[in-house]
């Protein structure tokens, strides 16, 4: 069987109702293993945080007919020092992966982050074995570094973290 692809994937600024899907999604056990929260309350306090940058219209939220299927946050810095570079977070639904949104998405907020908010340099952190690694890799972005047993999980076993950035001067979004 063929793999469905969306073709009207419409992208829009984040709103509050949007965050009962992102906690869907985060409170995913498969999705939960790719964040460093472990709980409801951790998670509750990450929408809280992504709600602040919703209203700084920094956070995105991809729609098909009308309903959300994935959020992007940048993480706008408000330091003048360090306003030239940012580090974002993306979640996709579940039944909405490997559809093109993560692609949809990381391409809109490269966009945004360069002509929107004079970003240069956008970074992210992705754990280890996270499949949305080869994503990344696919748009430009490019290990800079990694962060051994960064993470420990109930079981005991660690992830690390690699740190992937892309310099969006010479990238033509």
């Amino acid at each position: 069987m063929a793999k469905e692809w969306y073709s009207d994937i419409k992208i829009r600024v984040m709103v509050d109702a949007d965050l009962f899907y992102l906690k869907k999604w985060l409170m995913d056990p498969v999705v939960l293993g790719w964040f460093p929260m472990s709980n409801l309350a951790e998670v509750e306090d990450a929408l809280k945080v992504w709600q602040a940058y919703a209203r700084q219209s920094s956070a995105f939220t991809a729609e098909v007919n009308g309903i959300p299927c994935g959020v992007v946050n940048l993480y706008i810095q408000p330091y003048e020092k360090t306003k030239q570079q940012c580090l974002f977070a993306i979640v996709v639904g579940e039944e909405h992966r490997g559809k093109g949104v993560g692609t949809r998405l990381l391409t809109y907020v490269m966009h945004e982050a360069k002509h929107k908010f004079g970003i240069k340099l956008l970074h992210l952190e992705v754990y280890e074995g996270n499949p949305a690694y080869h994503l990344y890799y696919r748009l430009g972005f490019r290990e800079y570094g990694k962060h051994e047993r960064f993470l420990k999980e109930a079981d005991g076993s660690y992830h690390s973290k690699v740190l992937m950035q892309i310099d969006l001067e010479k990238s033509e979004v």
